[in-house]
């Protein structure tokens, strides 16, 4: 059948591990999940409302101006539901786009008329296709296309069980672990557009768990995205993800970024939220600056801020410019609690002259040391803090 045809070749391009063995992969494998393409931009800044004036706001001011109308378009509600991959990744995303939509027509075609349908149903009994692993990973693309998370869930809790890892030594990217962990990264995608913020960032965590530390910054090659419009419907656009490291630990970042932006920029304090929140807009930096500012100005209007990780995982210098100048007097001499202790050091001693000074010159001298760790691997510290601190990231969400 047509159907099956379409359906086959599909998969066979998103995960070819699955006919020619890891050793013969080429271009893949690839994940259906949601397009993180504005976890940067969809905050709302009002020009002119923003306390904090310093050199670097000019500067973004610049950079939101550059906005193409396309991406204007992109932020509207009523338009149709896009699937995105970069070309030059994929050598063969037009044929496989276009696979997928009519194999997806073919379904709807099939089920549009009773006897169809049960005609349908007796060729899939006969054929025993709820065995066939390769036409459920189709089914459950489909699902997550139509926007039916919770029933793309159900099909993915199943395929996380079946798809072990297999015996036999990994190559040194990890892709066996990858293969594996290819359900749990839609289930978190699936989680996150449900609004169930813990669960996704469990089955982040549990991903990157299994991701080796990166040796080295992944080069960022400017992608060439194709946009390609289906059906009408209204929804999320999607993307087509490569599963490799390169690609999986930015998902991640970006999707655990998602999921503590709401919390962090909520009227109520959750310095915590807010912390791992500029932690996590160190990727893909510059892109999160105007929402860095934001966070900045929130802790302005707060008056002070605690966050005790900051020195074991902010190494961008940028965004340490910024927090030194809060604490000088043109910056509004902001209260930081960025030092393990600190917070028990001035709420349980008697705040002398002598022990503030110490604490002043405790955050200079780890500030200076920190900007001496700004050639780090970025990458790696942020493995590092996922790794790190699992615990409280998940406890830090509903």
């Amino acid at each position: 059948m047509c159907l099956f045809a379409l359906a086959f070749f599909y998969v066979s391009a998103v995960q070819p591990a699955l006919f020619h063995g890891i050793s013969g992969l080429s271009s893949g494998p690839w994940i259906l999940v949601e397009d993180l393409s504005s976890v940067y931009s969809d905050v709302e800044v009002e020009r002119g409302a923003l306390k904090h004036a310093h050199k670097k706001r000019k500067l973004a001011d610049g950079r939101e101006k550059t906005m193409s109308s396309d991406d204007e378009e992109g932020l509207g509600k009523g338009r149709g539901r896009h699937i995105l991959v970069n070309k030059n990744d994929m050598t063969n995303w037009s044929e496989t786009l276009e696979s997928f939509r009519t194999a997806r027509e073919s379904w709807d075609l099939l089920h549009s008329h009773d006897g169809l349908e049960a005609e349908f149903k007796k060729i899939c009994a006969a054929w025993k296709t709820d065995s066939w692993l390769w036409f459920r990973i189709f089914l459950t693309d489909m699902i997550i296309y139509q926007g039916q998370y919770r029933k793309a869930l159900s099909s993915l809790h199943q395929m996380a069980a079946v798809q072990q890892p297999q015996p036999g030594p990994q190559s040194p990217s990890g892709q066996a672990s990858l293969e594996h962990h290819r359900a749990f990264i839609q289930q978190a995608s699936c989680h996150y557009t449900l609004g169930e913020y813990r669960m996704a960032c469990e089955k982040l965590l549990e991903v990157v768990s299994g991701l080796l530390p990166p040796n080295q910054e992944a080069p960022k090659t400017p992608e060439d995205p194709v946009r390609v419009k289906t059906k009408t419907r209204k929804g999320n656009d999607l993307r087509l993800l490569p599963c490799t490291s390169k690609s999986v630990l930015p998902f991640c970042l970006q999707l655990m970024l998602a999921c503590f932006k709401l919390r962090a920029f909520t009227d109520s304090r959750d310095d915590l939220s807010l912390g791992h929140v500029v932690v996590l807009l160190q990727y893909d930096w510059p892109q999160g600056e105007m929402l860095f500012l934001k966070a900045v100005d929130k802790i302005c209007q707060q008056g002070s801020f605690q966050y005790e990780n900051f020195f074991n995982y902010v190494t961008n210098i940028d965004m340490l410019e910024e927090f030194a100048y809060l604490r000088t007097p043109e910056g509004g001499r902001i209260q930081l609690e960025l030092l393990p202790n600190q917070g028990m050091l001035i709420k349980h001693h008697t705040v002398t002259r002598g022990i503030t000074k110490g604490v002043k010159e405790d955050f200079r001298l780890a500030m200076e040391r920190q900007v001496s760790r700004c050639g780090e691997n970025l990458l790696a510290v942020l493995h590092r803090f996922c790794i790190n601190e699992k615990i409280i990231i998940i406890q830090s969400l509903p």
